[in-house]
């Protein structure tokens, strides 16, 4: 698999399916700044901020701006804001004393999304794991 600039992705198989995108998620709310969060990040394209149910000492979550319910909504197109999630999260992992981190996107409910506003969880801080769930 492969992602090319202008192109998309070859090699992917068939994308995961589009959700249903809901304006009054939770997170939708917190970019509106209709309620509260402990923000760590906020630039032109994302937000992260701490989790209110953290499942490790250090559980962040990084959403995008833009109104996408889950990975399966997100297109070739979005590569770049995709990357830079993954890169946000990192960043704040760091400063937050963390070099290491796991980094998870769930997709639709049977994963676990119970948000439908596309997100990465960073966890840090103790050992996790494998495989998760």
């Amino acid at each position: 698999m492969a992602y090319f600039p202008g192109r998309g992705v070859r090699g992917a198989g068939p994308l995961p399916t589009a959700l249903a995108y809901d304006p009054s998620n939770v997170f939708a709310r917190i970019l509106r700044r209709e309620i509260p969060a402990r923000l760590l990040h906020e630039d032109e394209h994302c937000v992260a901020f701490h989790d209110v149910a953290p499942q490790a000492p250090l559980h962040v979550l990084v959403i995008p701006r833009k109104a996408l319910a889950g990975l399966g909504d997100a297109g070739s197109d979005d590569a770049v804001l995709l990357g830079h999630l993954l890169l946000v999260g990192r960043a704040v992992a760091e400063r937050l004393g963390h070099p290491s981190a796991r980094y998870i996107v769930n997709h639709g409910a049977p994963s676990g999304q119970s948000v439908f506003h596309l997100h990465v969880h960073v966890l840090a801080g103790r050992p996790l794991a494998w495989p998760p769930g």
